[in-house]
Formats: C-alpha cells, structure tokens, sequence
C-alpha cells in the first residue's frame, strides 16, 4: 500500500507541475512586456534625477522607478520644492534648457492660497523617512488625505492642496518606488515658512 501512496503523491505532484508549467510559460510571455517598460522607466528615472541619489541599502529599481513617478507623472517637484527650477530655466517660461532647483528639491516652501497653506518638505529625515514617516505612514496619508500633523484645523483634517484623491488609487508597488526614491535624494533642511 506504501508504494501505491507514494506512486499516486509523485504523480500528483507531476500534474501540478505540469499545469504550474503551462501557467507559468503563458503568464512569462505577458509579464515579458511589462518588464522591458518597467527596465526602460527605470532607465529613464535615473537619467532624469535631478540631484545624486544614494542607493546604499535600497532597491535600485524600486528607486530609479520611483524617480520616474515622481519626475514625469507625480509632479512632486512642481510643489514641493520652491522655486522649482533654476533661474533662466524655467520651461514654462520658454526657458531652455530646463533646470530642475536641485539646491531647494523638494524642500518645501510653495505657499498657496495666499501663504494659509505651505508644501512640505518631503526629503528623508535624520532616519531616512521621507517627510518623516514610516512607509505604512506614506501609504496611509496617500490612501486616505489624513494630515498626520492636522497642521490646518479651522479647514480640515485632510490635506489641502496635495492631489492625493489622484494618488490614493497607485499601486502598493508604485508608492513603494516613490517612498525609496524619496530615500535615496539628499535630505535638505526645510525651506522658509515650511511647516512641521
């Protein structure tokens, strides 16, 4: 009875390799275009990174995929860093070459709405957490608005400004390479006016 057993478990275990094979092989040819995108956007993202990163302890493509979310579809500079490009290349000035500020990059600083609300700086903290927060954190105001520092009462307790009812529906591995991008720029002190 023993050897019957373990005839039926070896061939069981075949059939399961088999079908696994054929899933595996199918899903390959698909999942084959999605990673010469995600190479060529990680490609892009370290071309375009406007100040040094550091990579010691983290994920290269994680950060350099990071680097393209945040450098052509997030748009963080264009807010969290002030002014957003050097002087006399500003390309929405007709200012070429285009010049990223990298001596204030996502410092903080922008003021809106008449100075009431100020953009944060979102560099890496003396712990290596961007804007201070862990990366559950960075999940949790991305997915819901909620201003861990509630730093605009008399308005709301969500964060005003920050497009994040956009950024809420990213994937968990798009905000993982956005959070250790923004690990791996240099931390700069907070601009002028900068709230906590």
């Amino acid at each position: 009875m023993r050897p019957r057993l373990a005839l039926l478990l070896i061939l069981a275990a075949c059939a399961c390799l088999v079908v696994w094979n054929g899933r595996s092989s199918a899903q390959t040819a698909d999942s084959s275009a999605l990673s010469a995108e995600e190479a060529a956007r990680i490609r892009i993202g370290f071309q375009i990174a406007p100040v040094p990163l550091a990579l010691r302890d983290k994920d290269p493509n994680l950060v350099g995929l990071g680097s393209y979310l945040v450098n052509t579809r997030a748009a963080c500079n264009h807010c969290h860093t002030f002014p957003a490009f050097e002087t006399g290349h500003n390309p929405f000035m007709g200012q070429f070459p285009a010049k990223v500020n990298a001596a204030a990059y996502l410092a903080g600083g922008r003021p809106f709405a008449g100075g009431l609300i100020v953009s944060r700086n979102i560099t890496p903290d003396s712990h290596g957490n961007p804007a201070g927060l862990t990366f559950a954190q960075f999940v949790h105001l991305l997915r819901t608005g909620i201003d861990p520092d509630n730093v605009h009462p008399q308005i709301s307790p969500l964060l005003q400004i920050m497009p994040w009812p956009y950024f809420r529906t990213m994937t968990n591995h798009d905000l993982a390479a956005i959070y250790e991008y923004l690990r791996a720029i240099p931390s700069l002190p907070s601009a002028s006016g900068t709230p906590p």
